[in-house]
């Protein structure tokens, strides 16, 4: 199996869960927290994403945290009474792995296209 395969399932999710306008806000909150050393919780999360113009109730915020989750975006621990949300760094690893590995694939390609061209 090539390493692409390998990869598909998970990235495929993330890059899916990226695909929605809701979700990425919640990841950039989540990744300005990050950088000033903090967890979000759910209120907190359905707060910014109405500040932004975002209609969601909380259980819809759950929601599209969950499917971040699934995607291995982020991650979310109880502490307390309420689960705490952060952005998960093995997800984006993997995903920023695949992304490179793409990125080669197409310099690899368009440097042999290159050079096809340029022997004519």
């Amino acid at each position: 199996m090539e390493q692409s395969e390998a990869w598909a399932g998970n990235e495929a999710e993330a890059f899916a869960a990226l695909g929605d306008w809701t979700r990425m806000l919640l990841v950039v909150r989540l990744a300005k927290a990050g950088q000033e050393g903090e967890l979000c919780s759910i209120e907190e999360l359905s707060g910014y994403v109405r500040q932004q113009g975002v209609k969601l109730t909380r259980q819809a915020v759950t929601k599209h945290l969950h499917r971040l989750e699934r995607g291995r975006l982020v991650r979310g621990e109880k502490h307390g009474r309420e689960r705490l949300y952060e952005l998960d760094p093995a997800g984006l690893s993997a995903m920023r792995g695949y992304l490179e590995m793409v990125s080669a694939h197409w310099e690899s390609a368009l440097g042999r296209l290159k050079e096809f061209v340029e022997g004519q």
